[in-house]
């Protein structure tokens, strides 16, 4: 009896069914993405999507992207949506389930980031989708032959390049896995020994480099009219070809050692890496395979490449200089000649066939542009490659997302680098630039203008407590370096705070580095030249105030476990998103709260900083365990002078003299003081010992 209880539990629990149960509102939403459908069946028991039919015949599949690709969002947690993807590979729309994204959640709003999306319905998979990040217009997607630009949004550029990772990489699974003609070709390598000096006509005999010819006859049969029709100088001279293109594996030492020799190959695979893989295109003709106007470093418009019906990301490296020629004897010249960087979401199999495709656009007047496409098989020689054992997964090899940004950022980069080395040499030597009053504000003043509108307004560095708990949650989750990586800027002050630190205490950040914080500056400075009241707090008031900003710390990280969504609202405590993020364009409000504490600060000295602000009390919290004590103290201070305790506007000093780091910002006004003939007292009473010195020696001598 006993035996047979055990095993009807085992038939409950362990043999009950698997297939989940489709719910009201996710089978209304795929009916959505699928207007047509008659049938949504349950999602399939080995592999988690929803097929989808009209009567008898398959539509295609519905999925949630986190079944399949679980890429932190900006707030460290997955963007979850619901994707449809016909039998073609075609998206039939996207529609976002849940996500956390700060700046959609509490600050755009959510129908920026739903027009993005909606560009996805219609496109394919055979399509290289390239969102732009470059300019804030939504000016609607463009195509250009097989590449497709998608408009981001503005202030959320991360977000957005994450949705598209998601999207693009999980609708590949579903399509290797269930879709005809998106199945992989069994892996190949380059051989690593493979190689022997050979000339250039050698290699192409032997189908190591690829030769494709273009005629003007063929581009004149496609587009309908001579190439004489065209204002531009495009016909080819006489006996001259249209384009006459040539491709190689560069990976493969046969082709890469002698096109580049020894050591050039050997410092290209050190740069790029084992995974990276690179396609030299080359070209000769009346129309080479990138435009005058084509941008080092970024993906061509005029050639593409795919794979399996997958499109073959192809980017440029910009390693390949002008001066650089090739080593094979019999190289002939070139009009345009790049090394592309081949992969992304799809991989790319050097060994299998691909097609190589040539967009051409000829434009007939300002109003009328003809456009031809040509599609040449590519397929290099076996004996160049070796069978690899297990595939490798394309999202191991592909380029991370924040390799990208960090590219196209870079000299924003360069400038937040100099500006911090700047700061750091100043502060290094502030014991010897205090003599210099003026030096030093004039040099605050400028750095906190370079902080609110380059650091703030336009590189989007202002740090927030979302960044702490987002930090607490990633180690709880599983900790992912990537995920911070995504902001280059972001990162950078982070590491740059939290090692200063150990060194000045937090007032290097708050003081210096926090947009908003320069921009309470400028408010009091206002406020002090209309002649407004400035109220002094009680002390006894001010020391229980100051503390008020450490329960909203740990209310706000112990609630982002419980809710991350109840504490991304909770922190809209901080109007850093509304002042320095959206420039003050949001809901009146959130507005009116900004522009208040502002206000505020015009009467009280830097309100938000000493009795509001989380992020300056973790700040605090991790500055005690800063190693030094720079700002010097002599015994006259608080005792009984109190000239540097009046003169500091935050009310960090005292009246013992002692400087309160905790709250200190670090604007050196009291290190100015102390070196100051005429503003310290114990540098006063020095003078004076030594003027009556002098003058009693004189007296002497007389």
């Amino acid at each position: 009896m006993a035996g047979r209880i055990k095993l009807l539990l085992v038939c409950l629990f362990v043999l009950s069914p698997v297939k989940a149960e489709l719910s009201d509102s996710k089978q209304a939403l795929i009916q959505e993405l699928f207007p047509s459908a008659t049938v949504i069946e349950d999602a399939l028991p080995d592999f988690p999507v929803y097929p989808v039919y009209q009567l008898q015949e398959l539509l295609g599949y519905a999925y949630e992207s986190m079944d399949h690709s679980r890429l932190q969002g900006f707030a460290g947690k997955p963007i979850s949506m619901l994707i449809g993807l016909d039998t073609r590979g075609r998206f039939t729309g996207v529609r976002v389930l849940n996500h956390h994204e700060p700046v959609f959640l509490h600050g755009l709003g959510e129908e920026p980031l739903f027009d993005f999306v909606e560009q996805y319905e219609g496109r394919s998979l055979r399509e290289q989708i390239i969102v732009n990040t470059s300019n804030s217009d939504r000016s609607g997607r463009t195509s250009q032959g097989n590449v497709v630009h998608f408009d981001g949004v503005s202030k959320a550029t991360v977000s957005v390049l994450i949705i598209n990772d998601t999207v693009l990489s999980s609708a590949l699974k579903v399509a290797r896995k269930k879709l005809n003609g998106f199945a992989q070709s069994a892996p190949t390598r380059a051989k690593p020994d493979f190689y022997e000096p050979l000339s250039w006509q050698q290699l192409i005999d032997r189908g190591y480099i690829i030769r494709s010819q273009v005629t003007a006859e063929a581009i004149e049969a496609r587009l309908g009219r001579p190439l004489r029709d065209y204002p531009i100088a495009i016909e080819p001279a006489e006996g001259e070809l249209f384009a006459e293109l040539f491709l190689g594996y560069i990976n493969a030492p046969m082709v890469g050692r002698n096109l580049l020799g020894d050591e050039g190959y050997r410092k290209l695979m050190q740069t790029i890496g084992e995974q990276a893989q690179v396609l030299a295109v080359m070209s000769r003709g009346a129309y080479p395979h990138v435009s005058e106007t084509f941008v080092p470093g970024s993906t061509p418009n005029r050639i593409g490449l795919t794979q399996n019906n997958l499109s073959v990301e192809m980017r440029d490296l910009n390693l390949l200089e002008s001066t650089t020629e090739f080593r094979a004897a019999g190289a002939p010249s070139f009009d345009a000649r790049h090394l592309f960087r081949v992969g992304g979401n799809a991989g790319f199999n050097p060994g299998a066939s691909a097609e190589f495709k040539l967009n051409v656009e000829l434009a007939l007047n300002h109003l009328v542009v003809d456009r031809a496409d040509l599609s040449m098989p590519v397929r290099f020689d076996d004996s160049l490659f070796e069978a690899v054992e297990i595939a490798p997964d394309p999202s191991d090899s592909r380029q991370p997302v924040w390799i990208g940004l960090w590219k196209e950022r870079w000299w924003q980069i360069s400038l937040l680098v100099l500006g911090l080395t700047v700061l750091t040499v100043f502060f290094a030597r502030q014991r010897s630039l205090s003599r210099h009053p003026e030096l030093v504000h004039r040099f605050r003043w400028g750095f906190l203008f370079f902080t609110l509108f380059f650091i703030g307004f336009y590189a989007q560095g202002q740090l927030s407590v979302v960044n702490i708990y987002t930090l607490f949650l990633a180690i709880w989750d599983g900790f992912s370096l990537n995920v911070f990586l995504l902001d280059p800027v972001i990162f950078i002050l982070w590491i740059y705070t939290f090692l200063t630190l150990f060194v000045w205490g937090r007032g290097l950040f708050c003081g210096w580095l926090c947009p908003f914080g320069a921009l309470q500056e400028m408010a009091a400075w206002l406020g002090e030249k209309l002649k407004f009241p400035q109220v002094k707090i009680p002390e006894q008031w001010h020391r229980r105030l100051i503390l008020l900003k450490y329960p909203i710390l740990l209310g706000l990280v112990g609630t982002a476990f419980y809710s991350l969504t109840l504490a991304e609202q909770l922190a809209e405590v901080e109007p850093f998103k509304t002042s320095i993020t959206l420039l003050f364009v949001r809901h009146w409000p959130f507005v009116a709260y900004a522009v208040g504490l502002l206000v505020i600060g015009m009467f009280i000295h830097k309100f938000y900083c000493r009795y509001l602000c989380p992020l300056g009390a973790g700040l605090a919290v991790l500055g005690r365990l800063r190693l030094f004590s720079w700002l010097d103290r002599v015994d006259l201070c608080g005792t009984p002078c109190q000239h540097c305790k009046n003169a500091c506007g935050i009310n960090a000093i005292r009246k013992d003299g002692r400087i309160d780091y905790d709250e200190c910002i670090q604007c050196l006004e009291c290190v100015v003081i102390l070196n100051d003939k005429e503003q310290c007292v114990d540098k006063r009473l020095e003078n004076k010992k030594q003027l009556k010195a002098s003058r009693i020696l004189a007296t002497d001598a007389g």
